[in-house]
């Protein structure tokens, strides 16, 4: 198990006797499921035979995907736990991918100023990053997570069993942030996820563990992100505005979040060898490996212009000057660093010719 700034992460069939625990100590009125169009098919039929409770549960469904992450569904998952009774003794259960785990803790934390949840991470992305850490939130418009509080789930379950219903792109996804992993905390770690060309469900439990390890010490140490935790948004900086920009853009390919998080380690691991000396042959070594695992994506000079103006909506950002992570080698990280825009295109440029 992982210790995190209120609950713990669990794993496997610990996880459910603890969650089922949980359930027998605490009095609750009612216990709301929420999950996506997905998870409800995929999902839900595995996780509720192993629930044990006579506490009233409610399923809340809500549409799958980034595009739905924003207060006009927060609105609509209230207004149900409102219809449905809830009340200051309620629990929320998020299953679900990143989605639903920001979406859920954070409607979860504010319903009646609010109640207690369990975050049950079913894809790779949620079970290593969005779950753990207490953040929560949706996002304004195309602007990544922009509403949100910080508040610890009760605890979170890990079932890799629920990764089998994942296709491969939204595996690779979740891998980004694996790799980030092992490039801002541990080069041993680095070189065994950056050599997986195929990953099993049983090379992941303990990659998972790891990685989860990885960030709930840095929570724990750091957790509302005033020094060390900033290192978590490795490649977040430029990856976030790519994948907004992406996002609103319909000649532009839509990108996952670790699409765009792999994408942007390959431009903060560049300016880190420009600005803080990062060897070069691990630049090209990462650039490899991430290209070959993601493929490239094309951008002009006004995408660019485009993606360098909504760095400014970072929540990283301090007045009004934008802070990256970079890295002065793997496992050595600098923080609150600022970054000329010529060197921003450069870093495209080098992208575009990797």
């Amino acid at each position: 198990m992982a210790n995190t700034a209120k609950g713990t992460v669990y794993y496997k069939e610990e996880a459910y006797q603890k969650i089922n625990e949980y359930l027998r100590e605490n009095n609750h009125s009612k216990v709301f499921i929420l999950v996506d169009s997905n998870t409800h098919e995929l999902c839900l039929p595995a996780f509720l035979p192993k629930i044990e409770t006579e506490t009233a549960i409610e399923i809340i469904e809500i549409e799958a995907g980034e595009p739905f992450k924003n207060l006009d569904t927060c609105m609509g998952v209230w207004q149900a736990m409102s219809d449905l009774e809830g009340d200051r003794k309620s629990l929320m259960i998020n299953l679900g991918g990143g989605v639903v785990t920001d979406l859920g803790g954070f409607v979860a934390s504010t319903f009646k100023r609010g109640i207690n949840y369990i975050n049950v991470p079913t894809t790779l992305l949620s079970m290593v990053d969005a779950s753990v850490g207490g953040k929560t939130g949706v996002d304004l418009g195309n602007l990544k997570n922009q509403i949100g509080v910080i508040s610890n789930a009760e605890m979170v379950i890990v079932d890799s069993d629920y990764l089998a219903t994942l296709p491969s792109e939204e595996m690779r996804s979740g891998l980004a942030e694996i790799l980030k992993h092992g490039l801002i905390a541990d080069e041993a770690y680095w070189h065994k996820v950056g050599q997986l060309s195929e990953l099993t469900l049983s090379d992941l439990d303990d990659i998972i563990r790891v990685s989860v390890e990885i960030k709930a010490e840095v929570v724990a140490e750091d957790p509302f992100e005033n020094g060390l935790r900033k290192t978590l948004n490795y490649g977040h900086t430029l990856g976030h505005a790519v994948e907004s920009y992406c996002l609103t853009h319909t000649e532009k390919k839509t990108l996952l979040h670790g699409e765009a998080v792999a994408l942007g380690i390959i431009l903060a691991t560049y300016l880190s060898k420009e600005l803080k000396d990062f060897p070069t042959e691990k630049l090209d070594d990462i650039t490899k490996r991430i290209v070959e695992l993601y493929g490239k994506v094309d951008f002009t000079r006004e995408d660019i212009d485009a993606i360098i103006d909504l760095m400014k909506y970072d929540k990283k950002n301090e007045a009004g000057k934008i802070n990256f992570v970079l890295l002065k080698d793997i496992g050595e990280t600098e923080i609150d660093c600022q970054v000329p825009n010529d060197l921003i295109f450069d870093a495209f440029e080098f992208y575009k010719n990797a």
